[in-house]
């Protein structure tokens, strides 16, 4: 459930912790810590693969302080994956936008039924 959100997870922390902690081969303490919880948090969503992003979701399953670190990791990352892993980088956005448009089609039409 949801492999390709955990590999694009897994390589946005990466590329922050490399950029913020000057880490080579391994995560830090800290990203290690918010990788695995935001594993934990796509394993547990109720939206599956049919997730939209969790800036549009209308359930926040996140602690604040770990938003607060994904956002910044997103932050960071988030440009630098188009240079370090184009292809994922366009997939994922490509992917993020027609769930984003789905997920947005359905509320409207659970909302025109109520």
């Amino acid at each position: 459930m949801n492999a390709e959100e955990k590999k694009i997870v897994t390589r946005m922390v990466s590329i922050y912790c490399r950029s913020a902690h000057g880490s080579k081969a391994q995560l830090c303490d800290e990203c290690n810590a918010l990788l695995i919880y935001a594993h934990q948090r796509l394993e547990r969503c109720p939206f599956g693969e049919e997730k939209p992003t969790c800036a549009s979701c209308p359930i926040h399953c996140y602690k604040s302080d770990m938003r607060l670190k994904i956002k910044e990791v997103m932050r960071t990352a988030g440009p630098r994956m188009l240079f370090l892993h184009p292809i994922d980088a366009v997939k994922h956005f490509h992917k993020e936008r027609q769930r984003n448009r789905h997920f947005a089609a359905k509320a409207k039409l659970s909302k025109k039924t109520e």
